[in-house]
C-alpha cells in the first residue's frame, strides 16, 4: 500500500466520516471532523508502525482518549493498511469490530476509549513502563478539551511531571465545543496553556488544522523529550469542530447529529469533493454528486444550536414560586422568556 501524504490521509478520514456516519446513524461526526488533521499527520508523519506487525515492539504509542470519535482512527488505521477500508461499511453494526467508540478489537488500537478522562492516565502509565525499560519509543495522546474537565486528566498530568514521563506527547483536540455548547458556557477552562504549564508540562500552542504547524509542533516535541528530562509536552491544537463542511463548523448540532439523505448528505459530499487533493479517489461516490440535494429556507443549517442560546439562560432566575394552582404544580411557567 503507498503511503499517503497527510493531507490526503486526513481528506479521506473526512470522506469516510461522511460515509460511516450516514450509512450506521452514529453521531460525533463535529468531533471527527477536528480531530481528522491532528490524526493524518501522526500516521503519515510522526507515529512509528508496522501495519502488518501491529503488536511490534518497536512501535510507538498511541491512544484516542476522546474515543467518540473513533471513526477518525478507524479510517486511518485502515488506510494505512492494518484491515481493508471495504470494513468502515461496518462502522456501528451488529457484531462489527468497529464499534461506536474505540475498540481495542482492531489491529492498530492500544486501548478501548470512550469514557473520558482514561487515556492520558494509560499514556502515561505506557510512558512510564517504556522509560523505566530503557526503550526509546514515544506514546502519544489525543484528548478533547472539554474531557479535560475530567479530574483524572490533571492527576495524570501531575504524575507525568512529578515522575519526569518526557516520552509522552499529549495533543488537545481544542475546538472550543463540548457536549451541547461551547466550553466556556460549560466548564470555563481558559488560561488553558497556563493551566499545563502550572503542572509542569512544556505548552505549544498552534492552529491544529494547519498540517505544516502540526508538523512543527509535533518536531518540537520531540527535541524537547531528548533535551529536557524534566517536562512531559502537550500541543493545543486549536481546531474548528465540524472542519471540511461549512455547514456543520462551529455548530454544536452536529455532536450528535449524522448526515441524513437529502441535503445533509449530498453538501457533505459536494463540500469535500471540492477539496480534494490531488491523488486521492473517493471510494463511495468517484464523481461526486452529480445533482446534489440543497438546503431550503425550511432547513435547520446555519442556526444556533447551543444550550445557553437554545434553553435561555435567564430562565433560573424568571422562574418563581406561586400558590398552587390545579394542574400548574405551584409554577408559573415561562416559554422562551415570557410567562404561559
Amino acid at each position: 500500500m503507498t503511503k499517503k501524504t497527510s493531507e490526503q490521509l486526513a481528506w479521506l478520514i473526512r470522506r469516510h466520516a461522511v460515509e460511516m456516519t450516514h450509512l450506521s446513524g452514529g453521531s460525533h461526526i463535529g468531533a471527527i471532523m477536528s480531530v481528522a488533521d491532528i490524526v493524518a499527520v501522526l500516521y503519515s508523519d510522526v507515529i512509528n508502525y508496522k501495519a502488518d506487525e501491529p503488536k511490534w515492539e518497536g512501535r510507538d504509542r498511541f491512544i484516542l482518549s476522546k474515543g467518540h470519535a473513533g471513526a477518525s482512527i478507524y479510517a486511518a488505521l485502515a488506510e494505512s493498511g492494518f484491515f481493508p477500508v471495504e470494513e468502515l461499511k461496518t462502522h456501528y453494526q451488529n457484531g462489527s469490530r468497529l464499534s461506536g467508540h474505540v475498540s481495542h478489537h482492531l489491529p492498530g488500537v492500544d486501548f478501548s476509549t470512550g469514557s473520558l478522562g482514561h487515556g492520558l492516565s494509560v499514556g502515561v502509565g505506557m510512558a512510564y513502563a517504556l522509560k523505566k525499560s530503557g526503550k526509546k519509543e514515544k506514546v502519544f495522546v489525543v484528548l478533547g478539551d472539554g474531557e479535560c474537565d475530567e479530574g483524572s486528566v490533571w492527576e495524570a498530568a501531575l504524575f507525568a511531571n512529578h515522575f519526569r514521563v518526557n516520552n509522552i506527547i499529549a495533543i488537545v483536540d481544542h475546538n472550543h465545543m463540548q457536549s451541547l455548547d461551547f466550553n466556556e458556557n460549560t466548564l470555563e477552562i481558559e488560561n488553558f496553556g497556563e493551566k499545563w504549564k502550572a503542572f509542569g508540562w512544556n505548552v505549544i500552542e498552534i492552529n491544529g488544522n494547519i498540517h505544516d504547524e502540526l508538523k512543527a509542533a509535533f518536531a518540537k516535541a520531540k527535541i524537547f523529550g531528548e533535551k529536557d528530562a524534566h517536562k512531559p509536552t502537550v500541543i493545543i491544537a486549536n481546531t474548528i469542530k465540524g472542519c471540511g463542511v461549512s455547514f456543520m463548523q462551529n455548530d454544536i448540532l452536529w455532536h450528535y447529529r449524522f448526515p441524513h439523505k437529502g441535503w445533509e448528505y449530498d453538501g457533505a459530499v459536494t463540500e469535500l469533493h471540492q477539496s480534494r487533493p490531488t491523488g486521492v479517489e473517493d471510494p463511495y461516490t468517484p464523481n461526486g454528486i452529480e445533482n446534489p440535494v440543497m438546503p431550503t429556507d425550511k432547513d435547520d443549517i446555519g442556526n444556533d444550536h447551543t444550550f445557553s442560546y437554545t434553553w435561555g439562560t435567564s430562565y433560573p432566575e424568571q422562574m418563581r414560586r406561586v400558590e398552587a394552582t390545579p394542574g400548574e404544580g405551584g409554577r408559573e411557567h415561562y416559554i422562551n422568556n415570557e410567562k404561559k
